[in-house]
């Protein structure tokens, strides 16, 4: 069983998918027939951009760029469109990932555009750039708008979340943390999407925890979301009567031994997934080991939001979203002036940005028993069948009464109609159409 910890006041306390691609790759027009344009780099340091002035350059001319301005020396870049290309391990393992091998090839024949994605591989260590200094003080200066609206930015606490608190399915934290306890043993981050229903007490019960396809370090999660997976989750969730609710990660065994509740990395990705949602009860859960008075360890989980003024300066644009490898872990970096205990600065503790919410466990609709999507074991119509046998004395509705078995079959059904109709079936408890049996049975059987 995952240990509870419930949080009281704080005393001590010391990620945009922007709203818009305008917001965040400001779009500057066309020149002469030139268009300036960004493109995202995702690596394995996260999400960076990239000035390209001329979208008719080839992928040598856009490898010149990246050396340039992301500072990857030519010779160790592998770029792709495939963002598995970040799970390879070996050059070998990047090798396989061609797409974008032929060094005269143009960009926009690859579909390659303002606001594209290009995943970014290579090996050994850069220099990331850290941020611009500048002279204390206004001495000399001239005030424009944005120093006045600096001046007016005080960073205080909020106290009350929106979120009453937050319930976990047992078998759900069960499946979570025995994972990342057991198999990786702390030693990278994992992260998931928890799924549920909110009251309208503002109550929010987790019942089923979705884990994308990722890669995680001691220090970094990168998320590699699949929109088409994720749309097969999101008609599961409407046909369960639940929705998309919060953020689950770990931190790691390294983590834990440093002075922060949360990092600044971790807050950007908190706030970041956070504002994608108009959700005002979404909630963040982060899952550590702790040492307890025996010396063992225990698992804790800890809830919290991101202040309504973290969300909003981050929507705004307010936060350095390029972290520097040597920056200090549990301070965020403001791209201007704020007002932090009477005085001007731009670093901002990270607990500022913290609204701790309550846990609580309960016991869900739904079994966690079947294999969980994008972990280290492949899952295949063998696991389905050796899952169906398993519980072939239960009623057919409870033997399909588990998220993850529901992904893999939706693989193969009408994400429009099968899916919602089938999970539909599994939220009333009712009877599972004949038909559904006989092609899931088949599905099995096909092993």
């Amino acid at each position: 069983m995952f240990k509870q910890q419930v949080i009281g006041p704080v005393l001590n306390i010391a990620t945009e998918v922007p709203n818009t691609f305008a917001r965040l790759f400001n779009f500057t027009g066309c020149f002469t027939g030139i268009c300036k344009m960004f493109i995202r780099i995702r690596s394995r340091d996260g999400l960076e951009r990239l000035q390209v002035d001329n979208p008719n350059i080839t992928i040598a001319q856009l490898k010149t760029l990246i050396e340039s301005q992301l500072r990857v020396p030519l010779h160790n870049q592998t770029l792709s469109t495939n963002q598995s290309l970040l799970l390879a391990k070996t050059p070998t393992e990047m090798s396989r990932f061609s797409d974008m091998s032929n060094a005269q090839t143009l960009i926009s024949t690859l579909g390659i555009a303002h606001g594209s994605i290009i995943y970014l591989a290579y090996e050994g260590e850069r220099t990331v750039a850290g941020p611009k200094i500048r002279p204390a003080g206004s001495f000399g200066r001239k005030m424009t708008m944005d120093d006045l609206i600096a001046k007016q930015m005080r960073i205080t606490r909020q106290e009350n979340p929106h979120c009453e608190l937050v319930s976990f399915d047992r078998d759900a934290a069960n499946g979570f943390q025995h994972y990342v306890n057991e198999t990786l043993a702390f030693a990278v981050k994992r992260g998931g999407f928890m799924y549920g229903t909110v009251s309208d007490e503002g109550k929010v019960e987790v019942d089923f925890i979705y884990e994308p396809p990722q890669q995680g370090t001691e220090d970094n999660l990168i998320l590699l979301r699949d929109p088409d997976e994720e749309r097969l989750v999101e008609a599961i969730a409407l046909g369960l009567g639940m929705r998309k609710v919060g953020f689950i990660f770990t931190q790691t065994i390294g983590q834990t031994k440093k002075d922060y509740t949360l990092s600044n990395r971790e807050i950007l990705q908190a706030v970041e997934l956070q504002g994608e949602t108009d959700l005002k009860e979404w909630v963040t859960v982060m899952v550590k080991l702790e040492v307890n008075d025996d010396g063992g360890a225990d698992v804790h989980f800890e809830a919290f939001q991101m202040s309504d003024l973290c969300v909003k300066l981050f929507k705004d644009g307010w936060f350095e979203t390029e972290i520097a490898a040597d920056a200090e872990p549990k301070l965020s970096k403001m791209k201007k002036d704020v007002v932090v205990g009477g005085k001007d600065t731009r670093e901002v503790d990270n607990d500022f940005f913290l609204v701790v919410v309550k846990i609580f466990d309960h016991q869900g609709p739904l079994s966690s028993t079947f294999p969980v999507e994008n972990r280290n074991t492949a899952i295949t119509m063998r696991t389905l069948k050796n899952h169906l046998d398993r519980t072939k004395n239960f009623p057919f509705v409870k033997r399909i009464s588990d998220f993850h078995v529901l992904l893999l079959l939706a693989r193969y059904l009408d994400v429009n109609s099968d899916v919602p109709a089938l999970a539909g079936c599994v939220h009333a408890q009712a009877t599972v159409p004949e038909g559904y049996q006989i092609l899931i049975d088949s599905m099995a059987a096909s092993a």
